[in-house]
């Protein structure tokens, strides 16, 4: 078993730290909230540590899960981040969803710094971290991802190396593309059948049969139809990873349509207080404004 570190116990991080501590780890863990780390420690054990660079100390591995480019430099880098404590050889393995810009920044300092730095976004939602089933696209050094894709197995459901340092970042913008399409998709047949006076749990259980079924129709389809959105990833982070894919989009020369037009949909979310709901409240927006 390894010593670890753990920073960021969000709605992702704290159960996923958990999942490390059921398989036997070592793990102390940072987050910026105090009590949320004791609360964390009182749960499953380990230990918290007052600062990133304390909580990395003697860690064979340091994963990150914060919330942007900016909390993720902050806890990494500085006299108080983890590279700062992180013993040479270490690796840190980071789990927010970033730009590639910041992933290749930090890359090229841990490297500078003798330690290993692996790109590990993840898909899966609350549901996925909680139960251990996450999907975890990597980039990096495929010594690095060798050594850490053990550990990470503890709450992956898949784990692959997809390339060089920021490939990760560049999947996990996939992803979110592929879902902002499908997510307003499956709004609009829900809101059609709706109208159209049709049953809308009956229509899915005969469309999901076919090729309209998805991960989303199967999981979201029954809130969005009872108008609740508390189940998952949040617009207001949604919106913070559109703008990642779109910005990058730009610099790589790629089109993205669709994308660009769920984006301003999502900020009429917002608009409407939606900002914490969850990404299915595309919905609401049609309900709402039509």
């Amino acid at each position: 078993m390894a010593k670890l570190a753990f920073i960021g116990l969000g709605v992702m991080g704290y159960p996923m730290a958990g999942h490390l501590a059921a398989k036997g780890h070592e793990v102390t863990v940072y987050n910026r909230t105090a009590a949320k780390a004791e609360a964390w420690v009182k749960e499953h054990g380990g230990a918290w540590a007052p600062t990133p660079k304390e909580a990395a100390e003697g860690a064979d591995f340091v994963m990150t899960c914060v919330g942007n480019d900016d909390d993720l430099r902050a806890v990494c880098a500085g006299e108080d981040g983890a590279f700062a404590g992180m013993k040479p050889g270490a690796i840190l393995v980071d789990h927010t969803t970033v730009s590639a810009r910041v992933t290749a920044e930090l890359y090229g300092a841990a490297k500078k710094k003798g330690l290993g730095y692996v790109d590990a976004p993840i898909s899966g939602g609350q549901a996925g971290a909680e139960n251990g089933v996450l999907s975890v696209m990597c980039g990096g050094d495929a010594g690095d991802f060798d050594a850490a894709a053990p550990v990470i197995d503890a709450y992956a459901k898949i784990c692959r190396r997809l390339g060089d340092s920021g490939a990760g970042q560049m999947t996990k913008m996939c992803n979110q593309i592929a879902i902002a399409g499908l997510v307003q998709g499956l709004s609009e047949a829900l809101h059609f059948a709706q109208k159209a006076g049709l049953d809308g749990e009956k229509v899915v259980e005969v469309i999901s049969q076919g090729a309209a079924g998805s991960w989303q129709m199967q999981n979201r389809y029954k809130t969005m139809l009872a108008d609740e959105f508390e189940h998952g990833f949040a617009v207001d982070w949604m919106r913070k990873d559109l703008g990642i894919c779109l910005s990058t989009s730009d610099e790589i020369g790629a089109s993205l349509p669709v994308t660009a037009l769920v984006d301003q949909f999502y900020k009429d979310v917002q608009k409407l207080g939606g900002g914490r709901w969850d990404t299915s409240s595309l919905i609401k927006r049609l309900t709402e404004l039509g």
